[in-house]
């Protein structure tokens, strides 16, 4: 823990970065709404931003969009986890091929965070970005994908934690009996599906990704309703995902050999089996 109280106006400055994040424009009232700050304090700030050049303001339509120069606040960070990694290029060639968002997940306690996603790449999103995003572990597809195929043990403890959980999307969790019996046979069919009352406007198709016989992520792909049934979207998608999946996981196990094999030392030749000598 710090020594000292942290700096407020630096905390609501990050905050008004990862609110004009979530989507590609942004009013003063969303802003105001989105992140519970006085007006007069988020002009400030908007003012400072776009005087640093992370922020343009379009007075004509009184809103505010982030510059390409906010990518100079990440460009120094080169620590890819191995999972995203591994599941990166699979997921980009297969939003080019369908055009459909992918997103990849992994587990975070209590939900899933989305920790890649193709949304940039797809011209068919209903969101601006998904990136960080906390899904829950019982209602949305990307955390079934995962709760499902962990070991009893674990999901006994999952579900016991979410069972006592405040947030709406968890409530499933309190009937013990039900969604123990939808995780079954989402283990049985190889894939999840979002819960039908959560966002009807779209369904996520979703499956998980095992490490040496262990989930270790979820991967999935978003649709709209409108345009894909859910059993077309099975029959069509789920063969396709089911390969990709098994590409990460391969991918996995070579990103693993790589990081095992032996580096010989620098101006030593590698070393060569001495030959016993003939009786």
């Amino acid at each position: 823990m710090a020594s000292f109280p942290p700096v407020r106006a630096v905390e609501r400055a990050i905050e008004l970065l990862q609110c004009l994040n979530r989507q590609p424009i942004s009013t003063l009232d969303l802003l105001h709404r989105q992140t519970g700050l006085p007006k007069p304090s988020l002009v400030r700030l908007l003012q400072t931003l776009v005087g640093l050049g992370l922020v343009n303001h379009a007075p004509q339509h009184g809103s505010y969009y982030l510059t390409s120069a906010v990518h100079t606040l990440s460009s120094g960070y080169h620590s890819e986890p191995r999972i995203i990694e591994a599941a990166a290029p699979i997921a980009d060639g297969f939003t080019a091929r369908f055009k459909w968002p992918v997103a990849v997940a992994v587990f975070d306690t209590d939900a899933v965070v989305v920790r890649y996603s193709t949304i940039a790449q797809s011209p068919l999103s209903l969101l601006h970005s998904s990136i960080n995003m906390r899904l829950s572990l019982v209602s949305r597809a990307l955390g079934r994908a995962y709760l499902a195929f962990c070991p009893p043990d674990e999901q006994e403890i999952i579900l016991g934690l979410l069972a006592h959980s405040a947030e709406a999307e968890d409530k499933p969790a309190q009937d013990t009996a039900k969604v123990i019996k939808m995780l079954e046979e989402t283990r049985k069919q190889g894939y999840a599906v979002r819960n039908p009352a959560v966002r009807p406007v779209s369904n996520t198709l979703a499956l998980p990704v095992f490490e040496n016989g262990r989930v270790v992520a979820s991967f999935g792909l978003t649709w709209f309703s409108s345009a894909l049934s859910l059993k077309d979207a099975v029959h069509t998608l789920y063969p396709e995902m089911k390969a990709a999946t098994e590409k990460i996981s391969g991918r996995l196990k070579t990103l693993d050999g790589k990081s095992s094999t032996p580096r010989p030392l620098a101006g030593k030749p590698p070393s060569r089996k001495v030959r016993a000598a003939r009786p």
